[in-house]
């Protein structure tokens, strides 16, 4: 049986025996006594697919909110509404860990080590990603690496433990896993883990604390007589990194399956992965009726990229934007020319043709797709078009990922070469024809764009700034709809990013008519507006002018504004109809919901600037 396949055996089984009111004690049930299951691989195997599940895959990844990525509804996070009375603290996930740890007591009725050795990896691994994942949303948590008796109130009311000693438990368990998993398993290696996915774990949550600590201050920890401090973990990050790089293993795709030309693109629309780029995918099958929905959502216009992605990408002499002339004032299309590849193998750019062979135009700059860049990533051709029917695999770890975290750990330790640049980023690079990045003359000339504080990043301060946004850039670029940027703000502590406009595609001015009513005409699929095609785009102002051949009309300042009256950027999520906050004393985590506050009787303090109404 395939793995995916058992995985959701185990989901329905975790449905069916788990209830939400006493998740941390009820004791699982099966047909067999513990005493006597998991005496096999067949019922290690079993109870361990299921972690698997913690994994969250396209269908949350691929749209994380974030300032680069926005939908016609803003989430909480980005109005700033988020509230304890309506915070969820995810119940079905803390009764993953005490399947977790409950398997852990009691793995060793197998008595054969070398199969238990492999399975208790899986349990080690999941059991790390669950803390790391609740470390990033709310901080210090109460940790528990046993299952908590039923009449045990004082282990089900024990205060949060700092993250610092929750996070060296999450690299202790990442240890644990790397020892005891396998190399590779003897059949659907790329869908399980090994040990290689536990040093890409590893690696990303160690860089991620590490960076977190130094941008946020973090005082430094001794805990069992190790200091817990920034360089602990940028270090433990770059090793895990390098334990990868070391093995020559792993290689960027760069081939053309599909005859698209664009081996970017075509990875992430690859059916099955490759397995020299992919550390660990998710396997998505319609035979077996696992699918997801991300083609659906891009599709459909659900999601769009802002402005600020699209000044993040270089020209294809590797120059920056910003350096052209009326940069600002560029239209759709000549945005497109001349830019890092990657920018229309991930954006739809004008003379797109999807996999079927059709050409496709841009015609639609309002409603969900407000801000006119539509995301061509993981689109794969027609049959994948409908809701929930995408079967392309989903890469958890992939091998540009490692490349960075390295680049990034050595640049925030001081310790970065140009021969590790040569080593890291100029290997992401290249698989699009990039330039080779310049370290000191990054350091010595940072982009004024990435260092402006309304466009870029204004807390980093270090000797290697040009060269740490340089990797910035990269990172934002190359591992874009993956699941980062979200994350990657709050750890660099950027949350100020989320206040800035949403901007869309710049339109100049309207030419044509006079006075109340004017209107003009744009061809967004060529630019050529006088051919013979349909024109896409009729901007006006006034009375609907009686132009034939346009694909869409849009009223300005009813169905889309700009931001200098009839000419600009789209506005999208007008600040001043939709006013947004981020509080910077309060809105890197997330609040600790009120009724765990209230079960506890006050022993889960509160995340500070939150105001639950509790008086403990």
């Amino acid at each position: 049986m395939k793995t995916i396949s058992k995985i959701l055996i185990f989901v329905s089984m975790s449905l069916a025996l788990s209830g939400c009111d006493d998740f941390l004690t009820k004791e699982p049930e099966t047909n067999l006594s513990p005493n006597t299951f998991f005496s096999s691989e067949a019922e290690l195997e079993l109870w361990t697919n299921r972690f698997y599940s913690l994994f969250a895959g396209p269908d949350t990844d691929a749209i994380q909110v974030s300032d680069i990525q926005i939908a016609k509804n803003l989430s909480s996070v980005q109005q700033g509404t988020r509230s304890p009375a309506t915070e969820n603290w995810g119940t079905s996930a803390w009764a993953y860990l005490r399947y977790i740890n409950y398997y852990l007591e009691r793995s060793g009725n197998c008595s054969d080590e070398t199969v238990r050795q492999r399975y208790d990896g899986v349990a080690y691994f999941f059991r790390a990603l669950f803390y790391f994942e609740k470390v990033r949303k709310y901080g210090d948590i109460p940790y528990y690496d046993f299952v908590i008796p039923s009449n045990d109130w004082a282990s089900l009311k024990r205060p949060r433990d700092s993250r610092g000693f929750v996070m060296k438990k999450v690299m202790e368990d990442l240890d644990r896993a790397i020892t005891d998993l396998p190399d590779n398993w003897p059949s659907d290696a790329l869908y399980r883990l090994s040990k290689n996915a536990a040093r890409a774990m590893k690696a990303r949550a160690a860089l991620y604390e590490g960076t977190f600590r130094k941008y946020h201050g973090i005082a430094d920890e001794t805990i069992d007589g190790v200091t817990i401090s920034a360089d602990y973990f940028l270090q433990l990050a770059a090793d895990a990194a390098w334990a990868i790089m070391e093995q020559n293993k792993y290689s960027l795709y760069k081939g053309n399956t599909l005859k698209l030309d664009a081996p970017y693109r075509e990875y992430f629309i690859l059916e099955d992965g490759d397995a020299k780029e992919t550390i660990l995918s998710m396997r998505f099958n319609a035979d077996i009726l696992v699918r997801h929905g991300i083609q659906f959502t891009f599709r459909n216009m659900r999601h769009s990229a802002t402005q600020r992605l699209v000044n993040h990408y270089l020209m294809a002499d590797g120059s920056k934007i910003q350096d052209q002339p009326g940069y600002e004032t560029m239209t759709y299309n000549q945005q497109f020319q001349n830019r890092d590849p990657r920018m229309a193998q991930t954006l739809m750019a004008p003379g797109y043709v999807d996999l079927n062979g059709i050409d496709e135009v841009i015609e639609d700059c309002k409603s969900y797709d407000m801000t006119g860049y539509r995301f061509i990533k993981f689109v794969s051709d027609d049959t994948h078009n409908g809701a929930t029917t995408s079967t392309t695999d989903w890469p958890v770890f992939r091998y540009p990922e490692i490349l960075l975290t390295y680049a990034e750990a050595k640049a925030e330790l001081g310790t970065l070469t140009p021969e590790d640049i040569a080593l890291t980023v100029d290997i992401v690079r290249d698989r699009v024809g990039m330039p080779n990045i310049d370290m000191l003359a990054a350091n010595a000339n940072p982009d004024p764009y990435l260092c402006a504080p309304e466009t870029g990043y204004r807390n980093v301060t270090d000797p290697n700034k040009g060269v740490i946004l340089e990797i910035r850039r990269e990172r934002t670029i190359e591992l874009l709809l993956e699941g980062f940027r979200y994350y990657d703000i709050i750890r660099w502590k950027e949350g100020k990013m989320f206040e800035q406009p949403f901007l869309g595609m710049y339109f100049p001015g309207l030419t044509q008519g006079s006075g109340d009513n004017r209107y003009d005409v744009f061809d967004m699929n060529d630019g050529i507006a006088g051919d013979k095609e349909k024109v896409d785009i009729c901007i006006y102002t006034g009375k609907k002018p009686s132009v034939k051949n346009i694909r869409k009309f849009y009223k300005l300042g009813e169905e889309f504004v700009l931001t200098d009256g009839d000419k600009g950027n789209i506005i999208c999520h007008d600040i001043e109809k939709e006013p947004r906050q981020w509080n910077e004393e309060r809105d890197y985590f997330f609040p600790i919901p009120t009724t765990e506050r209230s079960l506890t009787n006050g022993a889960l303090t509160q995340n500070p600037g939150w105001n639950d109404g509790l008086d403990f």
